[in-house]
């Protein structure tokens, strides 16, 4: 009954029809996300949880907006010691960046000010 009522859990019924009618699974990342293909070539997410499109990686992106046509695995990832984990996005939430507060007291000018 939840699909059916209500939109912001995981998918809509039309997208629940066209999955399961349409639809081909195509992968999972790493988020739960699964992605499915019909053979038109159109390209949607069945996101785990609440919908959160920030929640895409950015491999899953390129292969949703047909920039690339292969389909990301995780063995094809190469990551590198300075690349962090994906996160959605973290605004309104406790994780949000908070940008520390200068005193006025504190600046140093770069100039000097007319007399």
């Amino acid at each position: 009954m939840k699909i059916i009522f209500t939109w912001w859990n995981k998918q809509t019924f039309g997208t629940f029809l066209k999955t399961l009618f349409t639809g081909k699974f195509v992968g999972r990342d790493e988020m739960g996300n699964k992605y499915y293909k019909n053979k038109r070539d159109e390209r949607w997410v069945i996101y785990s949880g609440n919908i959160e499109a920030t929640k895409i990686t950015s491999d899953w992106f390129l292969w949703m907006h047909h920039t690339t046509d292969k389909i990301p695995v995780d063995k094809d990832v190469k990551k590198y010691k300075w690349q962090k984990k994906h996160l959605e996005n973290q605004t309104g939430s406790m994780n949000s960046f908070k940008p520390v507060k200068i005193k006025k007291n504190n600046l140093k000018k770069k100039y000097e000010s007319w007399k």
